[in-house]
């Protein structure tokens, strides 16, 4: 079972509609009812929305600890709430609350009461889900506004995807994973065979690549880069394909800027499978076969850069 990670350096840069995309071209090809589907997003999980899944299952994740006052214990003296430097503990009628959302969790509070009033108590943080899209499960989860965690969490979605593949012998885990270079996808990188970065021809998209390169290298996955919307920026593409040949990186393909992405979201559907001969589609496709390629192949992946031919449109 091979383990393909899909990475951006930022959101937005059109990481999780080439996911869409590839899961269902793999439902077409040698890969057909061999795949599992995990996002990874849980701070902004949306393939959901594009794969338009049916919810099979839900689980609870509990994550980080919040304070609690016991009101029968507590003496109002008020030294928790002089001593929490993030504000989250208030006076109300002569006794003292803790403010959930505002509880960092650090038990500081715990140690201080001299009566034992406060104690430290797991949260909801965040659910599970498991469903059934048209191209194979998907594995995919929420976490609740404020809530930490999210690399465990992200940690829990691969588990059981993962999971899920080994027990029904799939030979294809795609991975849509979290954009920057924190906990989160440190978590969705661990264990991929191999790493694609979908980045955009801009400044700020070139210099999110190389951050996004360097924490994939650092834990040794593979990687291939594609740019999406090469064609607004053509000066800046052929600085990343520069950059990504001198490095000995490959550049697998170039997505032209096209509506019909857009368009496709709208309708709920994966753009190879809403417009086809699309430019978009098109490129993916192409992008799709290489990847795919590179996957099947027993040896790791070639460290001479492979260059697209007629992607750009």
């Amino acid at each position: 079972m091979k383990q393909l990670v899909i990475l951006s350096g930022k959101g937005g840069t059109g990481k999780t509609s080439v996911t869409a995309a590839f899961a269902q071209l793999a439902s077409l090809g040698p890969f057909a009812n061999q795949v599992v589907i995990a996002d990874a997003d849980v701070d902004a999980a949306n393939l959901q929305l594009v794969l338009q899944p049916q919810l099979v299952a839900t689980q609870e994740f509990r994550g980080g600890q919040v304070a609690r006052i016991d009101e029968d214990r507590c003496a109002g003296c008020g030294e928790c709430e002089a001593l929490c430097r993030f504000a989250a503990i208030e006076e109300r009628d002569g006794y003292y609350a803790v403010d959930p959302i505002a509880c960092d969790g650090c038990a500081a509070c715990v140690y201080q009461c001299p009566t034992g009033a406060i104690t430290m108590h797991e949260q909801v943080a965040g659910h599970c889900f498991v469903s059934d899209s048209r191209y194979g499960p998907l594995y995919h989860a929420e976490l609740l506004p404020g809530q930490e965690n999210s690399g465990k969490l992200v940690t829990l979605v691969k588990q059981q995807a993962r999971q899920r593949a080994l027990d029904e012998d799939r030979r294809l885990l795609i991975v849509d994973g979290p954009p920057g270079i924190g906990c989160p996808v440190i978590a969705a990188v661990t264990g991929a065979d191999l790493a694609l970065i979908v980045t955009e021809a801009t400044v700020a998209g070139n210099h999110d690549l190389h951050r996004t390169l360097a924490t994939v290298r650092h834990f040794g996955v593979p990687a291939l880069v594609c740019i999406n919307k090469a064609d607004l920026y053509p000066a800046m593409a052929q600085e990343i394909e520069a950059h990504c040949c001198a490095d000995a990186i490959g550049m697998v393909g170039l997505i032209p800027f096209d509506p019909t992405v857009a368009d496709a979201m709208v309708a709920g559907a994966a753009v190879t499978a809403f417009s086809p001969d699309s430019p978009a589609a098109v490129a993916i496709s192409a992008l799709w076969e290489r990847v795919a390629a590179t996957l099947a192949a027993p040896a790791a992946p070639s460290t001479n850069p492979i260059h697209p031919s007629g992607d750009m449109q």
